[in-house]
């Protein structure tokens, strides 16, 4: 995965209010949550929500689809995957080169 599309996705999640956006739409599960229950929950101001939920799309963390005049969120879990594999695949691999042989001595 590209560390820019990677720095983008967790840009957007730094920010509190995106952060507790996305929060409510990954527990929504793969039906995901109209935007009216978001603002509901959450107590943001529509253009404010609307602002946010705009840059979490551009990030590609979700995707929106429209039913009559609802629209609703749904997160993107390959993407969360995507960066919570990048940040663990390499977890402790530089362990093992740096770790400093024991040295063992011989009892007489």
């Amino acid at each position: 995965m590209n560390v820019e599309i990677i720095a983008k996705a967790l840009k957007e999640l730094g920010h509190p209010t995106r952060l507790r956006i996305y929060k409510s739409v990954v527990r929504a599960g793969f039906q995901g949550i109209a935007v009216g229950a978001i603002q509901e929950k959450l107590q943001v101001p529509n253009s404010t929500l609307s602002h946010h939920i705009s840059s979490l799309v551009s990030a590609g963390l979700i995707s929106q689809r429209r039913e009559s005049r609802t629209l609703y969120c749904t997160a993107e879990y390959d993407k969360l995957q995507q960066v919570i594999s990048f940040l663990q695949d390499e977890c402790c691999a530089d362990e093992a080169i740096n770790a400093i042989p024991e040295t063992t001595s011989k009892s007489k």
